[in-house]
């Protein structure tokens, strides 16, 4: 009979979240605030609270826009980089190739270079390919940033397939193609939806590239049209605030989805023959 967790232990649960959650508890307090609150002293709770910040969030920057470009470039990324990146993958695991564990290593030394290390190359690339202020000037070098992560990923869940079953694809006449359609990459659903939510989440939240590449503001993604909220002698936390909760609420909603399909992949895939 398995034991019962203590009063102890639900009371280190709770103050362990409450950690976790604070930082975006305090936003969306503050966003509900009246300017004049926000500073004059520390309460949680405000007597009079507004949405006049969501409001001012919406106006005085087209925060709308922000969100649909930071979504475009984020599907594309995570579409063409789990493609890519599940092929890889696959050959790299699953095919008789030599020097496997050399080819992962550059792999993931590749994805420990800092972005401002080749900031640089890459800007020159996107300048001289008529790419700048353009979704494609950002789904080319969010591609190059996140492709070594997913294939490392999906290199964990693709080798832990049992074998057996392509052999036994084989010696029904399958291609290597047709078992990664229809055996590796079903079977390998949990990994891929993992990846995938990794990949959008980094190119929803990245900044240095969006920053230098896209100037023009019509082109601007979340992080960097956020950052413009401030003026030269103010910084309405107010509006920041609110637009920060406007925005992280579509990848709390998107996460929870996700997660969903994960967890009905694990449960069927574990009850296949």
């Amino acid at each position: 009979m398995a034991k019962r967790a203590g009063v102890g232990f639900y009371i280190f649960l709770i103050i362990f979240v409450f950690l976790v959650m604070f930082p975006f508890i305090w936003v969306l307090l503050t966003s509900i605030k009246p300017q004049g609150e926000i500073f004059s002293s520390f309460q949680w709770f405000s007597s009079n609270m507004t949405l006049e910040n969501y409001a001012s969030a919406l106006e005085t920057r087209p925060l709308l826009m922000y969100m649909l470009n930071s979504f475009v470039v984020a599907t594309l990324t995570t579409i063409i980089s789990i493609i890519v990146a599940s092929f890889t993958a696959y050959a790299v695991t699953r095919l008789p190739i030599r020097f496997k564990g050399l080819i992962l290593g550059l792999v993931l030394a590749a994805s420990m270079f800092p972005q401002i290390a080749v900031l640089s190359p890459i800007f020159n690339f996107v300048t001289d390919a008529g790419l700048r202020n353009s979704y494609l000037g950002l789904v080319i070098p969010y591609i190059t940033i996140s492709l070594p992560l997913a294939i490392w990923i999906l290199s964990t869940f693709f080798i832990k397939i049992p074998l057996a079953l392509e052999e036994s694809a084989k010696l029904d006449g399958a291609t290597p193609f047709q078992t990664f359609r229809k055996i590796i990459f079903p079977l390998a659903a949990p990994g891929v939806f993992t990846t995938a939510i990794l990949v959008f989440i980094a190119a929803w939240n990245e900044y240095l590239f969006a920053l230098t590449i896209n100037t023009d503001d019509r082109w601007r993604t979340i992080p960097v049209g956020i950052s413009f909220y401030q003026s030269q002698y103010t910084i309405p936390w107010g509006d920041i605030t609110a637009a920060t909760v406007i925005v992280t609420i579509p990848i709390v909603v998107l996460v929870l989805l996700f997660q969903r399909r994960i967890v009905a992949g694990l449960t069927s895939g574990s009850v296949k023959e």
